[in-house]
């Protein structure tokens, strides 16, 4: 499999293709991440999916063995994720049945042709068969046998290997047949954040906003709104008017703390500028400056460099953003 096109063709399907087109390049790549050991990977990517489109789970197992490869691995792993709870629960005995029937059958040269439709199942074996070799490899528990077929394909079928009970639990461990590593990781974190571009959320209120960064963070508090009264008295020593969106968010909390990636925001007693320009941040990496009557928030990164949002809310929109793609 060639990584870079895979994720280049998902990131593309993700942002452009239609409904469909995404919900089944997102269920490939979830099933291919558990299938190599990288469930928490898997979950991220379908329970953003689901948050984003409001789509029901069962839009990304549209087959019979899509759902028998994702029972098997839950029971490898002993727990259900929570956007699981919406599957309906299989008889794995019965399941285990079937898909040893799935791998002994031999491949028709009509299989496709109908779309995997019931009129596709029905007419698949008036057509000439053969074996088939990833089949029969999954069959024998051969992962490497299937990981050197497999590895040429561009979306390589994990859903057969990950439906076989006897090696859902050598998956779910982390045998990463495929020798993926840590690009899951990368390639998930891609798609979440195609996913965000695709379904911008709706931030709501400043109280709404940061109660959202707050969750993502983990948990704490932020201090008690400013009054009025204290922000106008900063206005006066500041000698200037602070622009309408940070006196919203003042009005809400009176400056925020830090994270491991996010300055700690300053109070109203401790705001401060030189030279027209508004320090609101400890350490200094979060500025205002004003062009006429046009205020702009600056955000000083050491290793990103300066980015100029037109407005505070807009760095506050990006900070939950940012929290919510590498929740």
């Amino acid at each position: 499999m060639d990584r870079d096109a895979y994720l280049e063709g998902a990131i593309r399907d993700v942002l452009s293709g239609d409904d469909a087109t995404l919900d089944d390049r997102i269920a490939h790549a979830a099933l291919l991440f558990a299938a190599s050991g990288a469930m928490a990977d898997a979950d991220r990517l379908v329970t953003h999916w689901h948050a984003l489109t409001e789509r029901p789970v069962t839009a990304l197992i549209p087959s019979a063995v899509q759902a028998r490869a994702w029972a098997m691995l839950f029971e490898a792993r002993g727990a259900h994720p929570d956007w699981a709870a919406a599957m309906i629960p299989l008889d794995l005995d019965a399941e285990e049945r079937a898909h040893d029937d799935h791998l002994a059958r031999r491949v028709s040269d009509l299989d496709g042709l109908f779309g995997g439709s019931p009129i596709g199942e029905a007419v698949s074996h008036l057509g000439p068969s053969r074996p088939d070799r990833l089949r029969e490899a999954v069959a024998r528990g051969d992962l490497d046998a299937w990981a050197e077929i497999a590895s040429r394909q561009g979306r390589p079928d994990v859903a057969v290997l990950a439906a076989t009970r006897r090696l859902a639990p050598r998956l779910a461990g982390g045998a990463d047949p495929l020798g993926l590593g840590g690009w899951t990781e990368l390639c998930a974190g891609a798609l979440v954040a195609a996913l965000y571009e695709r379904y911008p959320p709706d931030t709501g209120s400043w109280r709404e906003m940061i109660g959202g960064i707050l969750r993502l963070r983990g948990g704490g508090t932020a201090p008690p709104a400013a009054s009025l009264r204290t922000i106008d008295a900063a206005e006066a020593r500041l000698g200037l008017r602070l622009p309408g969106d940070y006196r919203e968010f003042l009005r809400t909390c009176d400056g925020l703390p830090a994270d491991v990636v996010f300055p700690r925001l300053l109070g109203t007693a401790e705001l401060y500028a030189e030279g027209g320009v508004v320090v609101i941040a400890e350490p200094a990496v979060v500025l205002l400056t004003a062009a006429g009557e046009q205020w702009r928030t600056v955000e000083i990164d050491p290793a990103l460099g300066t980015t100029v949002h037109p407005t505070f809310r807009a760095l506050m929109e990006r900070h939950l953003l940012l929290l919510a793609q590498s929740a």
